[in-house]
């Protein structure tokens, strides 16, 4: 792990807050395209034109011109201009990140990302985890990784079956939207002939978007139907804790995406349980686990020790099973990587008394 210079620090804190300011000022001028006019029979009729996400142009129908109409014309067009002059503004952000040594997202991915950000997702309680979470929180804690993971094309997203708050009846529909990138993504069968596919590849290459949802009953693994996201979900063990407290973050590439990503300390102490929980076979992403994990708490036991606390105190109420596990993780993890132990043991002492 090391440290970002403090400038690029501080463009993306600029990043995320612009995001986060176009992401709340969602208004007319943020729709993508343009209202144009067609004359017929001596009258005058407005049509908005518009790029799908594969780039297929399309018109819808708006209505005879009348004044009411040319002033919502007007209103769009104003704040387009503004739009358009904000995200000139992100885009120069990003080009300095990028050039600061901010960790950055494969344009292919972010480009699917961005897709189901613009579906309204992340707005519907969706996260991201896994490897690019990893990316997107190296530069939410100001720190570049030494020891990335490799570089994946595979997305994780992960989703409650139901949200804890009031929302209007809104939905993002995931198929439709992965669809109309027009970029050959097809629905993986499932394990089971009868359950629905949770994951969808595109042919012949390795992108591929999986979403998770966490386990209620430890006996019934069989794929859950999100009604808001239009798609199933895998259930996962230990993944409530993981997406229970999630922070906003920015996915840089190009133009910048706004994300949810899970805490850092929840995503540091989740990849301990992981590694142990996983398969023999499956090594090489235990390794990447405790790596990933290390790094992470390097980062905090200097910047945001509180942070340990409060995340061991969420896992340890889940009872002696969970702290068991992590323990685990913990003490292979201190074998591999013997150097992060004091600092985490200083910030976090109640972590001796777990280990054996």
């Amino acid at each position: 792990m090391e440290r970002l210079p403090l400038e690029t620090q501080t463009l993306y804190a600029e990043l995320l807050e612009q995001l986060t300011a176009l992401e709340t000022r969602r208004s007319i001028g943020r729709v993508p395209g343009c209202f144009v006019t067609k004359t017929v029979k001596a009258e005058t009729y407005y049509y908005f034109q518009y790029s799908d996400p594969g780039g297929v142009l399309r018109q819808r129908y708006i209505g005879k011109r009348t004044p009411a109409l040319d002033k919502v014309v007007a209103r769009f067009q104003e704040e387009r201009g503004e739009r358009e002059v904000e995200v000139a503004q992100v885009q120069r952000l990003c080009a300095q990140l990028r050039a600061g040594g901010a960790l950055t997202t494969d344009s292919a991915v972010a480009r699917v990302i961005k897709a189901l950000a613009e579906s309204g997702l992340f707005h519907l309680g969706g996260a991201l985890i896994g490897s690019h979470a990893f990316t997107v929180l190296g530069n939410l804690l100001g720190v570049r990784w030494t020891q990335h993971a490799v570089k994946t094309q595979d997305i994780d997203i992960a989703g409650g079956l139901h949200l804890d708050i009031a929302v209007p009846d809104l939905h993002a529909d995931i198929p439709k939207t992965l669809d109309a990138l027009k970029m050959g993504f097809l629905p993986v069968p499932a394990l089971t002939p009868k359950s629905p596919s949770t994951s969808f590849k595109v042919r012949g290459s390795a992108l591929r978007v999986d979403f998770v949802t966490p386990l209620k009953h430890r006996r019934n693994v069989a794929p859950v139907f999100i009604r808001r996201f239009n798609m199933a979900a895998q259930p996962l063990p230990y993944l409530d804790y993981l997406i229970e407290r999630c922070e906003r973050g920015a996915l840089v590439d190009g133009q910048g995406v706004l994300v949810n990503v899970p805490a850092p300390a929840r995503f540091a102490f989740h990849k301990l349980i992981v590694s142990r929980a996983r398969d023999v076979s499956a090594r090489t992403k235990s390794d990447k686990d405790l790596v990933q994990a290390a790094q992470i708490f390097e980062a905090l036991v200097e910047d945001r020790p509180g942070d340990l606390r409060l995340a061991w105190e969420a896992l340890e109420s889940r009872g002696e099973a969970w702290t068991r596990k992590a323990a685990a993780g913990l003490s292979v993890l201190f074998h591999r990587q013997p150097a992060i132990q004091q600092p985490l043991l200083h910030a976090l002492p109640i972590l001796r008394s777990h280990l054996r």
